[in-house]
């Protein structure tokens, strides 16, 4: 008799999770990943400004997952998926442009978002975001670049586009970035060049809100804008960026009168929303069922496609209850998918997902992080510890534990960043490899 085949897509917090609650269950399980490793995309910013290596935040999955024997791992990228009566196919591309196929009896999909330009897809040539390791080498080969040409520039005018950082988006990731890069120029650079003063570079961040940091209660935002005040970051609100050119950004202001300001700057980072990737419309129309603006698709109680209960959503393209995009909804809805099929085959009923709220955290500069759980809400100094303690806890295996913690004891001690290695590749084609 054929076991039962669990296909899952996307090896990030959502799909390995799935995976590992199927360990003890009579299936055969096959992971199918674009990249060869999870990324914990938490801490990208900090690569991406050279305070932890890649591999500090990507494990391989095959190691992650080598110790479950019903697991398969298989490097590609879902491009289709065909339903059957009792199951479907899904067809996946390879890096050379040849296909396969992955007959499944149950899929879990966790294949997540994409930085969202909102019709301007022309701007990630000049602007990349912040979604994959990619993103976060090439944000760190315009940051180090910048300081190298504007040392070789010989008047302070020709330097200042290169020494002006625009970031567009207020979230965490937008935030966390946009201080990454002050205390990049303040702490770790500050006294390694000759002709350009690195402190004196200009971040700029914009945001359409009327705060930062929405997600977090107002007091919470309130002491995040002081601290980013303080580090030197220039913080505009109620701007949208309009245009993105490889020598400027333009900036509109939402309210009467809609005044236009533009920007000389030659970096320009994108942490201002996220959206499905593409092979989400392609599963919604193959199942019948709609998306909502961002591309996510809404889900039963038990995470399954309505109409479709051998198809499971989960993670960021899931629409339910309105819950956040956050690492800890996908880790506990790949746990229920898993849960709902191993639930199938011993023959009990499902169990509606009910996320439990262990709170959110976002880091602003040294010694200053925001940490909300319930009521507890903290910030300044304990809330940096404990956001170190959390994301340390999250990590995926001791080796990357250790040597992230060996990374922030080393800068916390010389104020200097080593992981400034830079590369050459393409953001555009990185951004969509399988393309």
């Amino acid at each position: 008799m054929t076991r039962t085949r669990v296909v899952v897509l996307g090896g990030g917090f959502g799909g390995l999770h799935a995976a590992r609650r199927l360990r003890s269950v009579d299936v055969d399980v096959t992971v199918l990943e674009r990249g060869t490793s999870h990324v914990f995309q938490p801490l990208l910013y900090q690569c991406a400004t050279g305070l932890v290596s890649e591999g500090s935040i990507a494990s391989p999955l095959r190691h992650l997952l080598r110790k479950q024997k019903n697991v398969h791992v298989a490097l590609g990228e879902a491009t289709s998926v065909k339903v059957t009566d009792n199951g479907g196919v899904v067809t996946a591309s390879r890096f050379d442009g040849s296909t396969f196929e992955l007959p499944y009896d149950y899929l879990v999909v966790a294949v997540g978002m994409q930085q969202a330009y909102h019709g301007h897809d022309e701007y990630v040539q000049w602007a990349p975001g912040m979604k994959t390791l990619d993103d976060a080498l090439a944000i760190r080969r315009k940051l180090i670049a910048a300081f190298e040409i504007a040392e070789s520039l010989p008047t302070p005018e020709e330097r200042r586009p290169w020494l002006t950082f625009a970031v567009a988006g207020g979230g965490p990731t937008g935030v966390e970035l946009a201080g990454q890069i002050r205390e990049l120029a303040t702490r770790a650079l500050a006294r390694e060049f000759d002709s350009i003063h690195p402190s004196e570079a200009r971040v700029l961040l914009f945001h359409g809100g009327d705060r930062v940091l929405e997600s977090f209660p107002d007091s919470l935002t309130d002491k995040a804008q002081r601290t980013l005040d303080s580090v030197g970051v220039e913080t505009h609100l109620g701007v949208h960026v309009t245009d993105v050119t490889g020598t400027d950004v333009e900036v509109t202001a939402k309210a009467e009168p809609k005044t236009v300001t533009r920007y000389d700057t030659r970096t320009v980072l994108w942490t201002a929303g996220v959206e499905a990737v593409p092979f989400v419309k392609q599963l919604a129309d193959a199942m019948g069922v709609e998306q909502d603006h961002s591309g996510r698709i809404a889900v039963q109680p038990d995470l399954s496609i309505p109409g479709h209960r051998h198809v499971f959503v989960v993670g960021d393209i899931m629409s339910l209850n309105k819950l956040p995009g956050v690492a800890e909804v996908a880790m506990q809805g790949g746990k229920a998918a898993g849960a709902a099929i191993a639930a199938d085959l011993s023959g009990s009923a499902r169990s509606d997902f009910k996320y439990r709220d262990l709170g959110s955290a976002a880091y602003i500069a040294r010694g200053h992080a925001l940490v909300q759980a319930g009521p507890l809400k903290m910030s300044g100094f304990p809330g940096w510890v404990s956001w170190g303690v959390i994301h340390i806890a999250f990590l995926s295996g001791n080796r990357n534990r250790i040597g992230t913690l060996i990374n922030w004891a080393a800068t916390l001690a010389t104020g200097t960043r080593r992981e400034r290695a830079i590369t050459y590749g393409d953001p555009e084609s990185a951004r969509r490899p399988y393309n």
